[in-house]
């Protein structure tokens, strides 16, 4: 599995979800120009939308016969098995914000949870659903999702092998948020260098446990 970071909460997922089978590219919440920074174009096969909002709903750019799944439920495309559970995009049962989904899927024998504007800590029967997780990508820039603190909360309730932050400040962003600074002080955590992109298989998290992994920008 590889992955690369666009900014903001759009990753690209490259998955062979059948053995000797094709490439599976899947797209989660791709943002419009409006927040900054540079939008790709190129092939997806899965495009999840975490809530409606332009800073994860807009899908003009992309290209192909895509699936979008953008609502709870289960889902089995190419191999891939996705599953949407709802939750909140503020901590007041979407008064302010709204609902959220939080998407897992499951591919190559990996669990990744991609949480969208998670706005609170989880409730039981969300930890359920979630269930193991071996990459989570996670908000951590305040203001509109989860700050640090509450975080790190919610990284405790999952317990990931692999956390990827999102949705906090970087270069060019318009969107008032915090940067990494806070979170990885929370959780104890110092990196010194920023990955570009993510090649992982299941036997490489063997014995491995929270371990924090910021990303750069994908060179466009």
């Amino acid at each position: 599995m590889n992955i690369s970071w666009y900014g903001h909460s759009w990753f690209k997922i490259q998955t062979k979800a059948k053995r000797g089978g094709e490439d599976v590219v899947i797209i989660t919440d791709p943002f419009d120009k409006s927040i900054g920074l540079r939008r790709p174009q190129g092939q997806a096969n899965i495009v999840t939308v975490s809530h409606n909002h332009n800073d994860h709903n807009d899908t003009e750019l992309l290209k192909g016969d895509f699936f979008v799944a953008d609502s709870p439920g289960e889902f089995s495309i190419q191999g891939v098995t996705i599953e949407g559970i709802s939750s909140f995009h503020d901590n007041k049962e979407g008064l302010d914000r709204g609902r959220n989904t939080i998407f897992v899927f499951e591919t190559e024998d990996l669990r990744v949870c991609h949480l969208g504007d998670l706005g609170h800590e989880l409730t039981e029967d969300q930890i359920d659903a979630i269930g193991d997780v071996d990459i989570l990508m996670i908000p951590i820039g305040g203001t509109y999702t989860l700050d640090a603190k509450g975080a790190k909360k919610v990284v405790g309730q999952i317990e990931p092998k692999i956390i990827i932050p999102m949705h906090y400040k970087i270069d060019g962003l318009t969107i008032e948020l915090d940067d990494e600074t806070e979170f990885c002080n929370e959780l104890g955590t110092t990196i010194k260098d920023k990955l570009s992109r993510i090649s992982l298989k299941k036997k490489d998290l063997e014995d491995v446990e929270n371990k924090v992994m910021l990303m750069n920008v994908f060179n466009l």
